[in-house]
């Protein structure tokens, strides 16, 4: 604290012994101790209280720091989910309109399908259809002229047809007439 030797107390004891006297001596000595430890009790408390003004000083610095770190943070989170997001919508209108192109696609396809300009054509091959069979009554409309499924019986009646290369009609083959119900089963050889 104070830069005093040994000499230097040496000489301080001997004045203050020679002034109070050797019976005031210890009050003095005891009075002189108490306002020393006072005095270094107050440096250490004014030593302590700089020292956590400081640390306290630090601690808010190294707070500020981190909530600017944590805000920039945050800022950077927001801005990368509202590109995100504008990302997605983008998406979602290129999706649209490509949906929209093809909804239109099908409905022009479909419309053509039903356009009127076929149904003149349709409406001609129906009546040189009833034409035809009203003049020629063997003659039977594609649709009438669809025969249910032949039954067993019919098919070996009639035998069946062959197909061949050529785009001719397919010519009947003879088929084995069908076994009656009163054979036991000695012609099935």
């Amino acid at each position: 604290m104070f830069d005093i030797g040994f000499s230097e107390i040496f000489v301080i004891a001997i004045v203050a012994l020679l002034v109070l006297g050797p019976e005031r001596l210890p009050k003095a000595a005891r009075f002189a101790g108490l306002w020393v430890r006072r005095a270094r009790a107050q440096w250490h408390s004014v030593k302590s209280e700089l020292e956590n003004e400081l640390a306290a000083e630090e601690l808010k610095r190294s707070l500020r720091e981190t909530q600017d770190s944590l805000r920039e943070a945050q800022q950077g989170f927001n801005e990368g989910l509202d590109e995100a997001r504008n990302r997605i919508k983008r998406e979602q209108e290129s999706l649209q309109r490509e949906l929209d192109a093809l909804d239109r696609d099908v409905r022009g396809a479909s419309a053509q399908a039903e356009s009127p300009a076929d149904a003149p054509a349709e409406r001609q091959q129906i009546e040189e259809q009833s034409l035809a069979s009203a003049s020629d009554p063997d003659l039977k409309p594609e649709s009438e002229s669809m025969e249910a499924p032949a039954s067993r019986d019919d098919v070996y009646a009639r035998g069946l047809p062959v197909e061949t290369d050529s785009e001719a009609e397919p010519v009947p083959v003879p088929v084995r007439p069908a076994p009656s119900a009163s054979d036991d089963g000695a012609q099935r050889r």
